[in-house]
């Protein structure tokens, strides 16, 4: 099927911004030239023609557009432009799209997204603040989850504020799970299958597995809400399982809703795809398939009304992400559940060439789609050059040399020189492997990804530090956690917190007493469902770093209800500030205090409920404001008394 005239797939997201440079993603199904225009707020617009490196009549510095064709009607954009005449700061600044396709044919961004922009605005923009003084933050965002969107109340906050933009907040920090790769409703695979031909992504082979190919898994061998036939855990392949007693065994994709987990990269790049724009759904067909069972065709229907809710707020999801600069990290859900919890699984799942082709296919269209302008300087162009001759014959002998070389990346990190500076941990991928048992949970960083950080953090003021996983959990929770850990469970709980380790633990402790460290620290972090905001201070020093552990989760996502209630109310009575049992711990040299949410019962200190974190900062970037806005409330977190 052909597209005749071009179209805006998903984006323009924004991300890395400074006076100096301006990074924007986008996705289009032609291949276009671009040019930029800036217009600061009583200034003279600054126009830069990307193809022809030129800015006006003069010449750009180092300007970069990168185009990376992943199908034949799939063109990823970055836009990472170093600008000639540095933007002002704390002023809006407009911007505006211009596309001229292969026939010479021209039209503008605010003419194919016609609500791109705010009411009362002509174009999108964006402000560049000289210091974070607003945070919006969030994790975990699952379409067919039944809850509201936190993207689209982000949107909602910014509309009300549109007319003072300089009340808007500076990032929207987004850390972890921005897709579900191994937990897919079945009319969101079934949407994605039917538009993998439109977009022409090329076929892809697979070895070692029971489907030859990608062709086959999107048509006869789709296998909705039975992927795990096919998944590396079946009976076949009694080598890809994990041992946890010699009675039982756990797969690799460890996750209970594997039955639709994502294998081909056509698949994973198409979610991105429908879960950031309304774009493709107007291509999808969310019909159901005659291969479901009659068993599930119920649980069909329920999905497609979850799914049709989230496709309605995905214009202000594309609008909130195309104004705000849109820092992102994975986390294991961008990949697959349980992602490195172990050295036993990791040995395992890399072990075999299908897994690791899964888990390979995943990080590439991270790699494409979030990682690439977190921080484009650290994304050669050899690097970007595989990827492209990968996505040319996918499941070649290229294809997997570049997912080897995806796979020994060490840096995924990275940090924005704002002010505080963002500090941004990848704690998936440089794990601290147990020396005492492989099948204990290793660290979420190792000695030398810790001691990086650290000399990043010498002499700082003050940082935003976002680790994807709490690094100050409940600790009824962590006990729950570590006791699954010495009978050998840990895949069965998640036993993925900082302080299972002891190395990363006892390292990361230390960092915060080091006197040359900052003295406020904000720990931005999310992945468990439920929100909560801690102020630690270090006993017994009189100059103890304020440190707050600051927790949004989930953007579309809440955890059993019931259950959070009774670990809630439980973790308060049982380690209590001046509880005996926090000798325990190792964070005994800690003092641990949770911030009370308003309007919340006695005892009460976990919200439940899909939302998105908003932070305040004052000058020494110290939180005055700690909030979780949810559809219909602003949660307050403020200390006790």
């Amino acid at each position: 099927m052909q597209l005749p005239d071009v179209k805006v797939l998903a984006g323009p997201i924004l991300k890395k911004l400074t006076v100096n440079q301006v990074t924007l993603w986008l996705v289009t199904t032609q291949p276009v030239d671009i040019s930029l225009t800036l217009t600061p707020d009583g200034q003279v617009a600054q126009t830069y023609n990307l193809s022809q490196n030129k800015c006006d009549s003069e010449i750009v510095s180092n300007p970069e557009h990168r185009c990376i064709k992943s199908g034949e009607h799939l063109y990823i954009h970055l836009i990472h432009v170093r600008l000639t005449t540095p933007l002002p700061a704390d002023c809006w600044i407009g911007y505006q799209l211009g596309f001229t396709c292969v026939d010479s044919t021209s039209i503008r961004l605010t003419d194919l997204l016609t609500d791109i922009c705010y009411p009362h605005r002509s174009t999108p923009g964006f402000v560049i603040h000289s210091r974070l003084r607003k945070i919006l933050h969030g994790s975990c965002r699952k379409p067919h989850h039944n809850s509201p969107d936190g993207l689209v109340i982000a949107d909602k906050l910014l509309a009300e504020t549109e007319r003072d933009v300089t009340q808007w907040p500076s990032l929207l920090m987004m850390s972890g799970d921005q897709i579900y790769a191994d937990d897919v409703a079945a009319p969101m695979l079934t949407a994605i299958h039917s538009i993998i031909p439109t977009l022409g992504i090329a076929n892809e082979t697979f070895t070692q597995s029971n489907v030859p190919d990608s062709h086959a898994l999107h048509s006869a061998q789709a296998l909705y809400n039975k992927r795990v036939k096919i998944l590396p855990s079946d009976a076949s392949s009694q080598t890809l399982r994990i041992p946890l007693f010699k009675s039982a065994e756990k797969p690799v994709f460890t996750t209970v809703h594997a039955n639709n987990h994502l294998v081909s990269f056509a698949e994973i790049i198409t979610m991105y795809l429908l879960c950031w724009s309304p774009e493709c759904w107007s291509m999808a067909s969310t019909v159901m398939p005659q291969s479901i069972d009659e068993q599930n065709v119920a649980n069909y229907q329920a999905e497609l009304v979850l799914i049709e809710q989230f496709i309605s707020g995905l214009n202000r999801t594309r609008r909130v992400m195309a104004h705000l600069p849109c820092p992102m990290m994975f986390d294991d859900h961008d990949v697959t559940d349980d992602w490195n919890l172990t050295a036993d699984w990791e040995q395992t799942a890399y072990g075999n060439a299908f897994s690791r082709r899964i888990i390979g296919n995943a990080l590439m269209a991270y790699l494409l789609c979030q990682g690439w302008g977190n921080a484009p300087e650290k994304f050669s162009d050899e690097l970007l050059d595989n990827i492209q001759l990968s996505l040319n014959d996918l499941g070649a002998a290229q294809h997997n040399l570049t997912i080897d070389q995806l796979l020994d990346f060490e840096q995924w990190h990275y940090h924005w020189p704002t002010c505080p500076k963002l500090l941004v941990l990848d704690t998936r991928t440089q794990r601290w492997w147990s020396e005492s048992n492989l099948n204990k949970p290793s660290g979420l960083m190792d000695w030398e990804s810790l001691t990086e950080l650290q000399q990043t953090l010498i002499n700082e003021p003050a940082v935003v530090l976002v680790s994807p996983a709490p690094i100050f959990g409940v600790k009824l929770i962590e006990a729950i956690q570590r006791v699954f850990t010495r009978l050998g469970k840990p895949l069965m709980v998640d036993a993925e917190n900082w302080m299972a380790h002891p190395g990363s633990a006892n390292y990361l402790l230390n960092l915060f007493t080091h006197r040359q460290t900052p003295q406020n620290f904000v720990i931005l972090s999310g992945d468990v469902h439920y929100s909560y905001a801690y102020h630690v201070k270090i006993k017994r020093r009189r100059n103890s770093p304020d440190i707050w552990q600051i927790t949004s989760s989930g953007l579309r996502n809440t955890f059993p209800e019931n259950l959070l209630n009774w670990l809630d109310r439980l973790n308060r009575w049982l380690y209590a500030p001046y509880s005996p049992l926090n000798a325990f711990t190792k964070r005994r040299n800690m003092r641990v205090t949770p911030l009370k949410p308003s309007h919340a019962s006695a005892g009460e200190r976990l919200v439940n409920g899909s939302g998105i974190g908003l932070v305040e900062l004052d000058e020494a970037g110290k939180p005055v404001l700690i909030s979780q806005l949810l559809a219909d409330e602003q949660i307050n977190f403020t200390p006790d008394g």
